[in-house]
């Protein structure tokens, strides 16, 4: 079985955006500049969607680019994908700006 792709840009990132699509118990290839390392998807996840590649508390920011893209609104397990259903966004949130 060949490895499906995925991609982190920074070693700051706690998720990789999918290359392709991925099927539950699939593993996936991380690629990190020349590195690589292998997470198991717990679940199918399509094309372009992001996977944990390590466990996220809830409440912990959500890296991507090196940047912080949201928070988690529960526990993710690694392997799991990332998107609206557990991860809070904390763009355009008044109740967050400083001030």
């Amino acid at each position: 079985m060949t490895a499906k792709g995925a991609l982190m840009l920074s070693e700051k990132d706690n998720v990789a955006t999918l290359l392709e699509d991925v099927a539950s118990g699939a593993e996936v290839l991380i690629r990190l500049g020349k590195g690589t390392s292998t997470v198991n998807a717990r679940e199918s996840i399509p094309f372009g969607f992001k996977i944990a590649v390590k466990a996220i508390a809830r409440g912990a920011a959500i890296t991507k680019y090196g940047e912080t893209i949201g928070s988690a609104s529960c526990d993710i397990k690694q392997g799991e994908m990332v998107h609206i259903h557990n991860l809070e966004g904390g763009r355009g949130r008044g109740d967050l700006m400083k001030g």
